[in-house]
């Protein structure tokens, strides 16, 4: 299904919600997985690089912001809402948000694993340097429309 058509159901089953917004997007890694993993409600959070943010000139996630979550081939998969959003340094990501990640064994050493070889690509390609200092925006979120 794609993005307007899940927005159209969601607004007529939700009309409560018709003079809202929404952002559509998928995972930059594994889309289909993560996609997965967030309708099962096994993935309630994501991490981004702050600084990504600014040179994307985009706008941080809110609380109360409705993301269409895409699979790899942009179809929509469920409607989140945000419901928290910190930014933290990298090295201060917690064992509760690796765990709400849903990802790998949910571990904080996994999560660590897996997002220091992500950002550091991520970095490489924008030229700038990944440290483990850097800010991260710790985004918690729940599935309101599948």
């Amino acid at each position: 299904m794609k993005e307007q058509q899940m927005w159209h159901e969601f607004i007529s089953a939700h009309p409560e919600y018709q003079n809202k917004t929404y952002q559509a997007w998928s995972y930059g890694v594994e889309p289909d997985e993560l996609a997965r993993l967030t309708i099962e409600n096994i993935k309630t959070a994501t991490a981004s690089a702050f600084e990504e943010y600014a040179l994307e000139n985009e706008a941080l996630p809110e609380e109360g912001e409705l993301n269409i979550i895409l699979d790899a081939n942009e179809e929509a998969v469920c409607i989140t809402k945000t419901i928290k959003v910190t930014v933290i340094p990298f090295i201060e990501v917690s064992n509760e948000h690796a765990y709400k990640e849903g990802e790998g064994d949910r571990s904080l050493h996994y999560w660590r694993a897996v997002h220091k070889e992500f950002f550091n690509q991520s970095y490489t390609k924008k030229g700038l340097t990944f440290h483990e200092h850097i800010p991260v925006v710790c985004e918690e979120f729940e599935v309101i429309y599948k």
